[in-house]
């Protein structure tokens, strides 16, 4: 089984990938609390669409090691640097969903963009998902603290609720958007993930500030998030992200919650091939 040892973290870290096709590579990041799994409904378009689509699982999630710390930022994308540099990429394009998002700021922070051709942000955390007084619209800590304890005291009750605000779940339900499947799917890849690091990665997510960092991103990006949703609203995500970075598209998927990767699948890849190909 293929997986790439991150020796600069402070404890062995085996991160677990799939690589698929050839050309250009795009690497794809996953969100909280899942794993590359969640990736379904883009791979193959990527693959068929001509590129090498290389999707991971994030430390203590998925198969991949679930060390007892290490999940900040910093050590996240030390992990995206071993991938990248264990498989020779060049030329590459980084893709992150919702916390994966930070992952694609704090790589291009920590290791700049010289092996980086483009860089996507889709339903993503970035810069900052916590309210402060110079982020009104972002959510209250009295919240996001309430995830940390109903994580703490019943993470797998939490986890079983979680993916339908995700996916806005009845309404998209109701348009054939989505099965009660997919919710039993994403509960059993969440549930299986490390108590640790579930709770840790939020705390990463919940905590970050990455308003000083948007300038560090000079390759052309593309901003994707949908109007309806209901985990990281729009107004303190990816409207503050598409005026911090320079070179950047913004897409607004209309109607599309969180998870519009699964719900707004269509929409999504039609967006990202054209970006892709650009």
């Amino acid at each position: 089984m293929p997986f790439i040892t991150n020796k600069k973290s402070e404890e062995q870290v085996d991160i677990f990938y799939e690589d698929y096709g050839k050309g250009q590579p795009v690497i794809l990041i996953h969100g909280w609390p899942l794993s590359r799994k969640s990736w379904e409904h883009q791979v193959w378009k990527i693959v068929e669409a001509g590129y090498r689509c290389i999707s991971y699982d994030r430390r203590g999630f998925g198969i991949s090691s679930a060390p007892w710390d290490g999940y900040d930022y910093s050590s996240l994308a030390s992990d995206l640097d071993a991938i990248i540099n264990e498989l020779k990429l060049e030329n590459a394009i980084i893709v992150g969903f919702s916390m994966g998002g930070g992952e694609v700021v704090r790589y291009l922070t920590d290791y700049g963009d010289s092996k980086i051709a483009k860089a996507v942000l889709i339903s993503s955390i970035v810069p900052l998902v916590k309210k402060k007084e110079d982020n009104p619209d972002g959510v209250p800590e009295s919240a996001l603290k309430d995830i940390q304890n109903a994580l703490e005291n019943d993470r797998v009750g939490f986890l079983k609720e979680f993916h339908k605000g995700f996916y806005n779940f009845d309404e998209n339900k109701k348009a054939d958007r989505i099965s009660e499947a997919v919710l039993d799917y994403d509960f059993i890849v969440a549930s299986h993930a490390s108590p640790r690091a579930t709770i840790q990665a939020a705390l990463s997510w919940m905590h970050t500030d990455f308003r000083p960092e948007l300038k560090n991103i000079n390759v052309p990006t593309l901003i994707v998030h949908g109007d309806a949703d209901a985990t990281v609203p729009i107004e303190t995500s990816s409207e503050q992200a598409a005026k911090g970075i320079k070179n950047s598209t913004y897409e607004i998927i209309k109607g599309g919650p969180h998870g519009l990767n699964i719900t707004h699948k269509e929409e999504l890849n039609e967006i990202l091939m054209k970006f892709l190909k650009s």
